[in-house]
């Protein structure tokens, strides 16, 4: 066999890859992006923050104009998380919005283009009084089809303290005259650790008139105020950590989502006016031993909603169990119930009349955990937490009852034990169609909660284990012929550090 012949390269080949590379090189350098139409370009900008969009312009003539052409800006500095502490400086961060808002905003005086979406999110204090000005004028000069507010305090909801929280109002007030304009187009609004006086609210909701969202955290006018809400357009409602002594919902027509959470109230702290559309309501309470238990039946009024969650952060149970022909009107259209965070010392029999109460409910979730804040029993006494079982004031007798709607049934939190085990069999043998049944691993928790140090987790894992569970249940089946199929084919063991679910049967 003959050597492979090694060929030198000719010079016409070499002049071609000469010129090759220098086709290369001009490919390299070419400003393929500058290239892009406005509407490509224009969407690559938009998804970079306030900062990156401004450097934008010192790249070419072109690109100098592109944050005039900007259909949505967000500025946005400080973070809304409560949980953590603002170290930032408020001073430094609102100069940093004052400049971004000069060169987003002030640039756009003669620019022809709309302003689809303008979401703002900076610290009350002198900064941003002179930022709001520069907003109104952008609004009163330019069609804004959507604006949005989360205005931030320098301090955050555990070291705010009544002093600062009237401080901060002053400062919102003082903030909203000069731009009041900007207020009338706002669609969200978020407002925090503010105190204001009586009629400071119902005017800033009549100011607000295009809102579709409000966020009050820690907000109030004094200690046992009341808050009237009406507003012709606002659809989603979030009170959270509430002095109010009660907050009434007297006209809201286009209002379908509610939170409410964290309240001090002795009595009622919500009253249900004119809300036709409400769907979704989500209540929740660390309940102390003098909280009130709420009757929901009364507590809801005339409201008929579809989704209810209600949070009980493992302490007092503070929704009182009634009887079903008490329920009859509040819970005729509701489809899914979450009750979550409810203590391990708890029996969940009580939450029976739930399922007794709603005949249309088709989705059942509980969620059981011992995430306590507070574990020191001294403290806990101090703070006013109750020295009884949590479940003291929710007694209910399981009567017998048929349920047709429901089909699935989840339950967080799930342990092998018979508290857990009986639970499941008398909602098998009321509920004659359900189809699935998922039992799901406690979620993990912060390392401040002491849940994993008090006891052992008893979440089935192994095999072995699941077919413990299940002749538990079979145990049970021959009483309830329907739900054979369920334990054969649709019980599911979901575990928490993974998303795909693991049934018992494939």
């Amino acid at each position: 066999m003959g050597k492979p012949s090694v060929k030198g390269i000719s010079s016409s080949n070499r002049w071609s890859s000469i010129a090759m590379l220098e086709d290369d090189e001009k490919a390299l350098q070419h400003d393929w992006l500058s290239d892009l139409p406005d509407d490509v370009l224009l969407s690559i900008i938009e998804r970079l923050d306030a900062a990156d969009a401004m450097k934008t312009s010192i790249l070419s003539r072109r690109w100098k104009q592109i944050p005039t052409m900007l259909s949505k800006i967000l500025i946005m500095v400080g973070s809304a998380d409560n949980m953590q502490e603002r170290t930032c400086d408020v001073a430094r961060a609102n100069a940093t919005m004052l400049g971004a808002t000069r060169s987003l905003l002030e640039s756009r005086s003669t620019s022809p283009y709309t302003i689809h979406r303008l979401c703002m999110q900076f610290f009350l204090g002198d900064g941003s009084i002179k930022f709001g000005p520069i907003v109104s004028k952008t609004i009163a000069t330019h069609v804004v089809s959507f604006a949005e507010f989360t205005i931030l305090t320098e301090k955050d909801y555990e070291r705010c303290n009544p002093v600062d929280m009237l401080a901060y109002g002053w400062q919102l007030k003082l903030f909203i005259s000069t731009c009041r304009n900007a207020f009338a187009c706002l669609v969200r609004l978020k407002l925090e650790n503010l105190r204001l006086g009586e009629s400071d609210f119902p005017t800033i909701l009549k100011l607000c008139k295009q809102l579709g969202f409000l966020r009050l955290d820690n907000c109030d006018m004094g200690l046992r105020s009341l808050l009237a809400v009406e507003h012709p357009l606002l659809r989603e409602l979030e009170i959270i950590r509430s002095e109010f002594e009660r907050v009434d919902l007297n006209c809201l027509p286009e209002l379908t989502t509610l939170t409410f959470s964290y309240w001090n109230s002795l009595h009622d702290p919500l009253s249900f006016g004119y809300v036709p559309l409400l769907h979704t309501v989500s209540i929740s309470n660390t309940a102390l031993s003098w909280h009130k238990m709420l009757k929901l039946s009364e507590f809801l009024g005339k409201a008929t909603v579809s989704n209810l969650h209600l949070g009980f952060e493992s302490e007092k149970i503070w929704a009182k169990p009634e009887d079903s022909t008490e329920l009859s009107e509040v819970f005729s259209k509701l489809r899914l119930v979450n009750l979550a965070a409810i203590s391990e010392e708890c029996d969940l029999t009580w939450t029976l009349f739930v399922l007794q109460g709603a005949p249309s409910l088709e989705e059942l979730c509980i969620r059981v955990c011992d995430c306590l804040g507070i574990w020191d029993e001294e403290e806990r006494k101090k703070l006013g937490y109750s020295e009884e079982r949590k479940d003291a004031d929710a007694k209910w007798e399981a009567s017998y009852f048929k349920h047709r709607k429901l089909s699935v049934l989840r339950i967080f939190g799930f342990q092998s034990e018979d508290k857990f085990v009986d639970y499941i069999t008398t909602v098998m043998k009321a509920a004659v169609n359900l189809k699935e049944i998922y039992l799901h691993e406690k979620p993990a928790c912060e390392e401040k909660c002491e849940y994993r140090r008090q006891r052992g987790d008893k979440f089935p894992k192994s095999r072995k284990q699941k077919i413990l569970v299940r002749n538990s249940l079979y145990a049970y089946a021959p009483a309830v012929k329907a739900s054979l199929p369920i334990l054969r084919k649709y019980m599911h063991f979901c575990f928490c550090w993974i998303t795909r679910k693991h049934a018992l049967w494939s």
